[in-house]
C-alpha cells in the first residue's frame, strides 16, 4: 500500500532574495559555523568531572534551609524564614554548580578572519554592528 503526499506544492509564490541579502545570508552562515566550532570547542573543553561530595552537601544544606525556613514560619519570625531561604538557596547553587576545573588546558586559538578590519567579539556583536550601520545609512 502506497502513501502519497498531497502537499500542494506551488513554486511560482517564491521571491528571490536581492544580492544584498544573499551576501548577507553567506556571511551570517559562515560566522555561524565559525562561531559555532568555537562554541563546541569551549564547551567541551570542560574536563572537570562530577564532584558528588559537594552534591551531597549541598543536598544536605538545602534540606538544613527548608528546615530553617518551616521553623521561621512556625515561630512567625520573618527573619528566620528568610534566612532559611537564603541557606536553601546557598545549598541548591552547591549542589548543581559546575566541577571546576583541576588542571588548566590550553585552549586551540583559531585566527578570526574579519572583512570590516574590526575585532568583534562575537557573532552577535556583529550584528548589532551591521545593524547600527544600516539604521546610520552607512550600509
Amino acid at each position: 500500500m502506497k502513501v502519497h503526499a498531497s502537499i500542494p506544492r506551488d513554486e511560482g509564490n517564491r521571491m528571490p532574495l536581492s544580492e544584498q541579502e544573499q551576501r548577507l545570508l553567506e556571511e551570517m552562515e559562515r560566522s555561524l559555523y565559525q562561531n559555532d566550532a568555537d562554541f563546541v570547542a569551549t564547551v567541551s573543553s570542560r574536563t572537570g568531572r562530577t564532584n558528588y561530595t559537594m552534591v551531597v552537601i549541598g543536598i544536605l544544606i538545602g534540606i538544613l534551609g527548608i528546615a530553617t525556613l518551616v521553623a521561621g514560619v512556625i515561630i512567625r519570625q520573618p527573619l528566620v524564614g528568610v534566612l532559611g531561604f537564603a541557606i536553601m538557596f546557598v545549598g541548591v547553587l552547591l549542589a548543581v554548580a559546575p566541577p571546576r576545573k583541576t588542571a588548566s588546558i590550553p585552549t586551540r586559538d583559531i585566527p578570526r578572519k574579519s572583512k570590516s578590519g574590526s575585532t568583534s567579539g562575537s557573532f552577535m556583536q556583529g550584528l548589532n554592528d551591521r545593524w547600527d550601520r544600516r539604521q546610520d545609512g552607512r550600509d
